[in-house]
């Protein structure tokens, strides 16, 4: 038991190096089990505490653009006094990688998921816009904590990436948005559109060779002689760059769909990302480890598996406790395209018909009175005459046409 606390305490409690003393106390030198639990309860208390302070300054705080200099000016004033002068007995308990990770990835992965499930469209942006940005920030930073040596150094670095990441999206700040009006909607949009044409091209010839199973073959084998530390960067490369630069085109777009699909892919890769980096600390060095990773990321990934709307509706959803919400979002884009793609009449007709079925208060949501109800306004319908190569029209004023007609 003490030896998996302290494997517990080593990822959840203060900086790596800070545990590896705790870390110590299990194998003999400082047997007091007590003390070692008692300061993993207060870190993880305390890393709470600043995931709720977090939760309720985006909920209760209106936002406001974060076009005020002077907001940004005192938000970073007020972040580095509290880094470089709060005690040093509670940055300890309080700037930790539990509490970069709360606020950097795992609030931000359940606001993602709310925001893919409500009707709104305006939130899929916000969220795709700190993904871009601080997701991927998260994403490569993770190794830095790693190669600190000196304990108050590591703390600064966590403390500072606290309040980064909450700074994206801090509604007084707006960080993300900020970010994107300034600098990548007119400095990256331009260049990267060109770059992500041809990273398609490369998607599609990767889906070709998905098909050609000695080809994949032959990739495993030299993948797997390459360094830990190379493979991760690899793993990391694959499911961050093309998904950043294909979410920066599609924030620049008018549609939601886009957005709404890359949005989704980053909610399920954050949680994946979170489980590789806990777990790559036990089970990172058996093979076949990154090489599961890179594949589980290429299956979320390509349009042909659209494994992440899969996890994101099967796992995350009822997680999250969304599902409501979901279907009412699935319901307003399905009336959305009988609009889009139906005459009007008929999708009033059609639309008038879903209602009454998912109603089921009357006897008029029997699929087969709801059927009858289609066909009849075949008959006012003036379908347009088509001559045959052998001479006979088909259609007209009086044609019924049947159940199998293409309404198209």
């Amino acid at each position: 038991f003490g030896y998996s606390a302290a494997k517990f305490q080593i990822r959840h409690s203060g900086t790596r190096r800070h545990s590896a003393v705790l870390y110590n106390k299990y194998l003999g030198q400082y047997p007091n089990l007590y003390d070692v639990m008692k300061e993993a309860i207060i870190s993880l208390g305390c890393s709470l505490g600043v995931l709720l302070a977090a939760s309720l300054g985006y909920n209760f705080i209106p936002p406001n653009g974060g076009q005020c200099i002077k907001i940004h000016l005192v938000y970073f004033a007020s972040a580095i006094c509290l880094v470089a002068f709060l005690p040093a007995s509670i940055a300890n308990y309080v700037f930790t990688e539990l509490s970069v990770s709360l606020v950097g990835a795992m609030y931000p992965v359940y606001r993602a998921t709310k925001a893919v499930c409500t009707p709104e469209e305006e939130d899929d942006k916000e969220w795709l816009q700190y993904w871009m940005l601080g997701g991927v920030l998260f994403m490569i930073t993770t190794w830095v904590d790693d190669v600190i040596k000196q304990h108050s150094v590591d703390t600064i670095w966590l403390g500072s990436l606290l309040f980064l990441f909450y700074w994206l999206y801090f509604p007084l700040t707006c960080g993300a948005l900020v970010v994107y009006e300034k600098v990548t909607e007119p400095y990256l949009c331009p260049k990267l559109r060109p770059l992500q044409r041809k990273m398609s091209n490369f998607i599609i010839y990767l889906q070709q060779m998905f098909a050609n199973a000695f080809h994949l073959y032959l990739v495993w084998i030299i993948f797997m002689f390459l360094p830990a530390g190379l493979k991760r960067i690899i793993a990391i490369a694959i499911g961050t760059i093309y998904p950043t630069i294909c979410s920066i085109s599609a924030v620049a777009t008018e549609e939601i769909e886009d957005d709404t699909y890359w949005l989704t892919y980053w909610s399920v890769y954050g949680c994946l990302f979170l489980i590789m980096d806990i777990t790559e600390d036990f089970i990172g060095r058996i093979p076949g480890f990154y090489t599961l990773i890179i594949f589980t990321t290429i299956y979320l990934m390509l349009p042909m598996f659209r494994g992440a709307d899969k996890i994101f509706r099967k796992v995350l959803v009822p997680l999250a406790g969304l599902q409501e919400l979901l279907i009412l979002r699935d319901a307003i884009v399905l009336k959305k395209q009988s609009l889009k793609d139906l005459d009007p009449e008929r999708a009033a007709v059609l639309q008038k018909s879903i209602a009454k079925f998912f109603d089921g208060s009357s006897s008029d949501s029997d699929p087969s009175v709801l059927k009858g109800e289609l066909m009849q306004g075949w008959g006012n319908l003036k379908l347009p005459k088509i001559k045959l190569p052998f001479g006979k029209a088909e259609g007209g004023d009086g044609d019924e046409p049947t159940e199998k007609t293409n309404l198209v």
